[in-house]
């Protein structure tokens, strides 16, 4: 039928144009945020190189980082297609912006893997470090990096905390805005959170889901993702839309060399490397931290288990697997954070209105 089609080309292109726009209505499209480093860069690599028929969207903060990545990946896989869109999850305006642009351009969306995500001036517990090096804790310290990390954190525009915003807030409005892409009953959408093995119950309070008063934003905001994949499948599976949580493992990126500068994570690397043949959670290359991240791509969505958490781990010999870990949740908790994101929704859209309306009434004005 493609040799039909090229034959065809030359007498008008009319039938060529035709084909051209059914194979492209015929790939997958999978939109990545936080797309021009670290894991999720990495996944774009991967994926295409298992699959350079997907239609990748590259949704990024810098226009220009995500410019030169996407002419790497066509360089790489010139019959793949790859498009991006500019959008700071941090900034809800930005948000709303790209949503609409996305429900411009596409009828469906296959895959939301939403990666984007921030960990401000970690600062290390040497107190808990020392204590924790003389314990039978030693191994999960060095694992989930428990007790080991405190943030800053800030207020955005939006009056949001900003670690909140950007690793929870901003995904849910985003999936909120493309519900129209993603719920379809003849086939199956996916959204695969980057998570955490540092998700711990104790840093999440429903009272204080921002966490604006602890000292471990990143941790609870994990936590929060988990709670909210949790209540997504709850109330939109029977709509076709699936939810899953993975955690990439401690690998070196932009978040760990926030953590410690690269000279001292080489200085460190002999003692990783021998660590990691008693904790597997080191998996150091942004490229064996996606493992879970593509492994769960190629499952059927509606096989996997809601309440389970997907693990990128590696051997001390340096060999990529799959393992999974029950989350620490209950589902009527996922379901009450689930209500009081919609009400910060509510509230969130009435301000933006009323902002939009003093706009408006300031420029008739003028």
């Amino acid at each position: 039928a493609a040799r039909n089609f090229r034959t065809s080309e030359s007498s008008g292109g009319v039938c060529f144009t035709a084909w051209k726009c059914e194979c492209a209505k015929m790939r997958k499209v999978v939109l990545i945020t936080g797309a021009s480093s670290g894991i999720g860069l990495a996944l774009c690599k991967r994926l295409l190189a298992e699959d350079d028929e997907l239609h990748l969207c590259l949704a990024c903060r810098n226009r220009n980082k995500a410019e030169a990545v996407r002419a790497s990946l066509l360089a790489s896989h010139p019959t793949a297609e790859v498009t991006i869109v500019q959008v700071d999850i941090s900034n809800l305006q930005s948000v709303f912006r790209a949503s609409k642009e996305l429900k411009q351009r596409f009828q469906r969306l296959d895959c939301i893997y939403l990666n984007a995500g921030i960990m401000p001036n970690p600062q290390l517990n040497i107190k808990a470090l020392f204590f924790g090096l003389f314990s039978r804790k030693v191994i999960h310290m060095f694992s989930t990096a428990e007790g080991l990390l405190t943030q800053g954190d800030k207020i955005t525009a939006d009056g949001l905390q900003e670690v909140f915003e950007t690793n929870v807030f901003g995904h849910f409005i985003l999936i909120r805005e493309l519900e129209p892409l993603l719920c379809h009953s003849d086939s199956p959408s996916q959204l695969i959170w980057t998570s955490s093995r540092n998700a711990r119950k104790s840093n999440f309070s429903l009272d204080d889901f921002q966490h604006s008063k602890g000292k471990e934003p990143y941790s609870s905001s994990k936590y929060a993702t988990d709670l909210l994949s949790v209540a997504l499948n709850r109330n939109f599976n029977q709509q076709g839309l699936y939810s899953n949580v993975v955690c990439p493992g401690t690998a070196l990126t932009n978040l760990t060399y926030g953590i410690l500068p690269p000279f001292i994570w080489t200085l460190l690397m002999p003692a990783i490397l021998l660590l990691r043949f008693f904790a597997n959670a080191f998996t150091l290359t942004p490229y064996n931290g996606t493992e879970a991240l593509v492994w769960l791509f190629h499952q059927k969505p509606e096989s996997l288990n809601p309440l389970i958490k997907y693990l990128s781990a590696t051997t001390g010999f340096g060999r990529n697997y799959i393992m999974t870990q029950k989350m620490d949740l209950d589902e009527d908790t996922a379901e009450k954070f689930y209500q009081k994101l919609l009400e910060l929704e509510k509230h969130i859209r009435v301000t933006i209105q009323k902002t939009d309306n003093q706009v408006g009434h300031s420029g008739s004005c003028l």
